[in-house]
């Protein structure tokens, strides 16, 4: 059967044809899954990050106003004792919340880190085709 396919020159540049467009194909999905797999894995680790840093923050949160509570309930103590219970836990959160903007804004500046060498790689990508 391939004896008579190749005897026909218009047969063989068909064939030919069909495996180059075959090849054009199975290239372009591999790129495509390569790139969905970065951005999928890029994503992840942001999440993670975010979700981390959520959970450490709403971890410390929960401990301050378990101190306070537990130090209003136990004796009774002056009023400059009971005011430097309240200060604490607002400098606890004044910390909480600064630590939580600089990990937001160390994420973002990875995430659009990571938005430029895609724009960049589409960008080389066009200009090829």
């Amino acid at each position: 059967m391939e004896l008579l396919e190749t005897q026909d020159p218009e047969k063989k540049r068909l064939i030919e044809t069909s495996n180059r467009h075959k090849q054009e194909l199975r290239k372009e999905v591999k790129d495509i899954s390569d790139r969905s797999e970065r951005l999928l894995i890029n994503g992840l680790i942001i999440g993670g990050s975010l979700a981390l840093t959520y959970f450490m923050i709403s971890q410390w949160s929960k401990k301050s106003k378990k101190k306070k509570s537990k130090k209003k309930e136990g004796k009774e103590e002056t009023a400059d004792v009971e005011s430097d219970a309240i200060e604490t836990p607002s400098l606890l959160g004044q910390i909480g919340t600064k630590v939580l903007n600089q990990a937001t804004l160390i994420l973002l500046d990875i995430a659009k880190d990571k938005l430029m060498e895609y724009l960049e790689s589409r960008k080389n990508h066009d200009e090829n085709s």
